[in-house]
This record gives structure tokens, C-alpha cells and sequence, in this order.
């Protein structure tokens, strides 16, 4: 999922609620539910650094 500066803070917010409902009860659904956010968080982070690290390596030889 391609996330925008919006999603992805919206997304951020979303995590760090169930991070924080976690560490309060422990719960096995709720750290699943924190898992699968981290996993799409680190996705989305993973994706926009392969982008910067491409338009740089663009730059640098003088195609962009």
C-alpha cells in the first residue's frame, strides 16, 4: 500500500494507540494487532527510502 504524508501519520497515530493499549494490558490480540501495524509502517518507510536513495543515485550521475 502506497501510503501519503497523511495515511502515514494517521497510521503512526493508529500504532502508537495500540502500542500504548498494549503495554497497559498485555493483551495477545492487541500485540498482534501492534505487530502488523509496525509491519506496515517499516513497509512504508522501507518504500520511501528505496525512492530517495534512488532520485539521489539519479542526481548524482546527472539523469534527473
Amino acid at each position: 500500500m502506497v501510503m501519503n504524508a497523511r495515511e502515514f501519520f494517521d497510521k503512526v497515530a493508529e500504532m502508537r494507540l495500540m502500542q500504548r493499549a498494549y503495554f497497559k494490558n498485555r493483551d495477545k490480540d492487541t500485540l498482534v494487532e501492534c505487530k502488523r501495524l509496525e509491519a506496515e509502517i517499516d513497509a512504508e518507510i522501507h518504500r520511501v527510502e528505496f525512492i530517495l536513495k534512488t532520485k539521489d543515485s539519479l542526481q548524482k550521475r546527472g539523469l534527473v
